[in-house]
């Protein structure tokens, strides 16, 4: 039941985009598991994956993020971790998570089911009883929403992620700009504890400038470590061993930073700093 709890997890995170509540579906879809008469079950893996994409479309429904906080990020996760292989093959990267809260419950879930997980629109009709044609209109206006982005990214932090640390180290904002693109946007979640700012698509210049600021007054007395997140690169500050920031990155074709996803809010933190360890 281990590995199935596992990959029950990775159904309901790409849907709900939080690790903690996706922990809370799969032991709900358990505990109806353990109180249905089995008789009555067919396939006992179609029951479980039904069951908690059913749970998580209604969870998300119902948990619609606004933006009376600022900005909704997803909660990180750590893909390069070697103790969750199904965590490292099915956990969409970080930027189309955040692109997918464009998206409707269903239309995700479909995307999910068919990029993330393989499954063909028979297979999926089934699963969300839904038409097939249901299925393959739900899956177009999905990428449509969202233009093509691949469920998973490959990047190499190290080179990268260097150069960031250093050029923000040394106050050198000349090879800071040289990193971003032209129209790098920053989106920074605080949760209800800490102000930030949320979004903002300010140019290169200006930008580098802020990284730079935010350096100085919040994260220069941080230790730091590269992680993988979400299949992308990232930057952990800490402050006495507690994850303090998480920066993740996107990256665009030609090399260069084209969105900071930075997550300030401790309880996103928290429960990520125990996913690394």
């Amino acid at each position: 039941m281990d590995e199935t709890y596992r990959k029950l997890i990775t159904y309901a995170y790409n849907i709900v985009g939080s690790y903690e509540d996706a922990e809370d579906l799969v032991q709900d879809t358990l505990e109806k598991y353990i109180a249905v008469d089995k008789s009555k079950i067919e396939n006992e893996r179609n029951y479980l994956i039904r069951t908690v994409i059913n749970l998580s479309i209604n969870f998300k429904k119902r948990n619609k993020r606004t933006a009376q906080y600022g900005v909704w990020l997803p909660e990180p996760v750590a893909t390069d971790n070697p103790a969750s292989k199904l965590l490292k093959e099915h956990t969409a990267n970080y930027t189309l998570l955040v692109l997918m809260e464009k998206l409707n419950a269903r239309e995700r879930a479909v995307f999910i089911l068919k990029e993330g997980f393989d499954y063909t629109h028979e297979e999926i009709s089934n699963l969300l009883e839904i038409s097939i044609a249901n299925s393959r209109q739900l899956l177009t206006r999905a990428k449509k929403g969202m233009g093509r982005a691949p469920f998973k990214i490959r990047q190499q932090p190290d080179e990268l992620l260097s150069r960031y640390i250093n050029a923000i180290v040394h106050a050198d904002i000349r090879s800071l700009e040289e990193l971003l693109v032209d129209d790098i946007r920053i989106m920074a979640d605080g949760g209800q504890k800490v102000n930030v700012v949320k979004d903002i698509e300010v140019g290169r210049e200006a930008t580098a400038k802020l990284l730079q600021y935010v350096y100085r007054m919040f994260l220069e007395a941080k230790d730091y470590t590269f992680a993988i997140v979400n299949h992308q690169p990232a930057v952990c500050f800490y402050k006495n061993n507690k994850l303090y920031n998480c920066q993740i990155f996107s990256v665009s074709p030609s090399g260069h930073i084209d969105n900071i996803y930075s997550i300030v809010d401790p309880d996103k933190l928290s429960h990520f700093q125990n996913n690394l360890e």
